[in-house]
């Protein structure tokens, strides 16, 4: 099973040690040692952020459910942000869905991640038998090194906001609970199996244009 076109291995390394960092579910434990600074549980929920990341109109959409429920202005002038900027047609790297939902393989960019000991993967069960989960460790250096890209201009610096926006949409919850989010859209649940999950861009622009005449008749 290979990647899709669209994002090379440093590109997906730069977005995953965001995602990891800003999705980081759980404070470090002695068991992982001290120079670890954020733990992300479940291999599970990476993939549903990394999917907000790869599809910005899917996270226009969930910016626009928290301000329908809790009527924050400052979300739907994230996503308008989103579309001004064109991330659903530039910011777009395509995923498959598989029986799951969305996935690609991680491992290039973790590859690259845990080359330079900026993330450590503990994996909790057997091994060579049966892995239950995969805890994604953040070390210090690989958030000075993330801190470091966001310092280097604002195409580099884009990948760590987004991950904050994204883990702001997700919240604490589990990776079963975002992909269950995921499939609440029509074109999601609809793609066949193996598949690239077909965009909602339109849809989105729409709702988003009809909230945004709400607030400014």
């Amino acid at each position: 099973m290979t990647s899709l076109p669209g994002a090379t291995a440093r590109q997906s390394a730069v977005r995953l040690l965001a995602c990891v960092n800003a999705g980081a579910n759980e404070a470090p434990s002695a068991e992982d040692g001290p120079d670890i600074v954020a733990v992300l549980r479940s291999q599970t929920r990476l993939q549903a952020l990394d999917f907000w990341m790869r599809n910005p109109d899917y996270l226009a959409n969930e910016l626009l459910n928290e301000y329908e429920l809790h009527h924050d202005p400052a979300l739907l002038l994230k996503a308008r942000e989103i579309f001004e900027s064109r991330e659903p047609d530039l910011r777009r790297v395509p995923m498959v869905r598989y029986l799951f939902g969305a996935f690609e393989p991680l491992d290039e960019g973790l590859a690259l991640l845990r080359t330079h000991d900026f993330v450590r993967i503990r994996r909790v069960g057997v091994p060579g038998a049966h892995i239950r989960e995969h805890l994604y460790l953040v070390t210090k250096d690989g958030r000075t090194a993330l801190d470091k890209l966001a310092a280097m201009g604002p195409e580099l610096a884009w990948y760590r906001q987004r991950a904050v926006l994204v883990a702001q949409v997700a919240g604490g919850a589990g990776g079963k609970a975002l992909k269950d989010r995921q499939y609440l859209q029509q074109e999601y649940a609809g793609t066949a199996l193996k598949k690239v999950i077909a965009p909602i861009t339109d849809r989105v622009r729409l709702r988003m244009e009809g909230l945004l005449s709400g607030v400014h008749p």
